[in-house]
Order: C-alpha cells, then structure tokens, then sequence
C-alpha cells in the first residue's frame, strides 16, 4: 500500500504500482456480505492523464473509469495517481488518435485484471460536450431556511439522529456538506450527497442534514461512505426505492464518485454511463 508513504513519481509504465483494497473490510461491518442489496459503480474521473506520441507531442485527455460495485476490490487511489503518471512519458501511438486507443485498452486491462472483474475506461478531450445533468431536480437541503437554527453536536457518524416525518413519499434531495477523511492519511475529502428515497416514512430534512454532517470526522474510504449512508437509510425506513450518490472533490487529479441504488434504474445515468462526460456538481 503507498497510500500515506512518500513515493517517487515512476518514470516509466509502472502497472505493478496497483494495489488493490478488500472491500469486505468495511462491508462486513453493516452486514454487507453475500448478496448484496445494491446496484451500483464506483466512478473515477482522472483530470490529468498524459502521454507522448512517438514524436514526442503530449497527449492530455480526461479518463472515465467505472467499476462495478460486486467487484471484489477497489483500487487504493494514491497507486492508481502513479499508475497513471507513470504514462506521462510513455511514447504511444503516431498520432494522438491511435496513441488514445492503446492507452486507454491498457489502463483497461490493468485493472480489470487487478480487481478481478470488467472495468470501464474511455478518454474525453477537452471538446466534448458533457452530458445534462442527473441532478438538477435534486432540492439542495442546505439551503433550507430552518438548517441556520439546527443544532449540530455530533461529527462522527450517529444514526439514531436520523427522525421520522409525519408522512411517507419520496424524497429527491441533495447536499454539498459532506466530509469524511481519507482512512490512511486523515486528510479531508469533500463531497456533495445526492439521495433519492421513497417509503412509507421518511427522513426529515433536518435530521437528514445532521446525519450527513456527522461525517465530519469519520475516516472512510469515499466507497465506504457511500455504502454505510445506504445501509443505514435502508435498515432505517426500509423504503421501496432508495440511490445514494457520493460525489467527492478531485484529489491529486483524481475524483471518486461512488452510487449505490436498490434498482438499476434509479443509477444517475450520465454518471454511470462511461460512454459519457457526466456534468461537474459543485464539488467536483
């Protein structure tokens, strides 16, 4: 693991830099084992993937990379950044077109065979057009007029905060307060949630707002989160329909963004489609 370690940028290919991470550590704590009760992707966009065409011109283009959440692991994010890198002086192709296409079929079965399973990755340049937003119907509960007089006490992650409303239905709401830090350095990361629940009771907005910022100090890999916010809304509400996306802030040039959904038609479908530019929220 080089996660939190001081290590030299490779200079040259480097696919033996991967590492992989069990996801079982965490699930195995919220009963997350054997069938699971989620669809859902882990989505990385990598701002700043590089290389040189056999004349020497660099390449720069921005890479989608979509893992499904039945994959027994993750990729740890600091080795995947110097994967990554380790292109940045690798002469691929004769052109920038041919040069894109091998390094993507590359960076492709890279991690398909680390993570043991089928990997998504596609190349976007700077002209593409991202795709409309999954999001906007989304209601932003920050900005409720009753957040500014609610009491926040607790920064680790406290579900008996969560309350209940007067009535059931369904609720599409989003907010821009999440953070947790990363498990091996501490290092913050921030996010915007995005939820989508529909029972026979719900969550109030306020003591939903609270749960989401008990997070400030719980130290979670972003996948991690994202699956403990949806373990805890299903076993509380037991709702017919439930999505949680967890949408991080890039760090070293890497964001990651985890969805997690009862239905496969309740996924973001510009974000989990790797054969489009989702559009940036707020915090990406």
């Amino acid at each position: 693991m080089v996660l939190g370690k001081q290590v030299d940028y490779p200079q040259q290919y480097s696919p033996d830099i991967l590492v992989a991470v069990p996801r079982l550590i965490n699930r195995i704590q919220y009963g997350l084992v054997g069938d699971l009760p989620f669809v859902g992707v882990d989505v990385w966009h990598a701002y700043e993937a590089s290389f040189l065409t056999r004349l020497g011109l660099p390449v720069q283009c921005l890479l989608k990379i979509v893992v499904p959440a039945t994959s027994d692991y993750i990729v740890e994010s600091k080795s995947l950044k110097l994967y990554l890198a380790s292109f940045n002086m690798e002469r691929i192709g004769n052109e920038p077109a041919d040069g894109i296409g091998t390094f993507v079929d590359t960076v492709r079965k890279d991690l398909s065979a680390l993570l043991r399973c089928e990997v998504e990755v596609e190349a976007f340049g700077h002209n593409v057009q991202s795709a409309p937003s999954d999001f906007g119907d989304f209601e932003v509960i920050d900005d409720d007029p009753e957040a500014t007089f609610v009491r926040f006490d607790n920064f680790n992650e406290s579900p008996q905060i969560l309350d209940f409303a007067d009535e059931g239905g369904t609720l599409r709401v989003a907010s821009h307060l999440l953070r947790s830090n990363c498990k091996i350095t501490r290092q913050p990361d921030w996010g915007s949630l995005f939820l989508h629940i529909a029972a026979d009771e719900l969550p109030t907005r306020e003591s939903l707002l609270q749960y989401i910022v008990s997070f400030r100090q719980e130290n979670h890999f972003h996948e991690e989160v994202c699956e403990m916010i949806f373990a805890r809304l299903l076993e509380r509400y037991r709702p017919t329909e439930l999505m949680v996306a967890c949408l991080y802030t890039r760090r070293g040039g890497i964001d990651i963004c985890p969805v997690r959904a009862t239905d496969k038609s309740l996924l973001p479908s510009a974000l989990c489609d790797c054969r489009q530019l989702d559009k940036r929220t707020f915090r990406q």
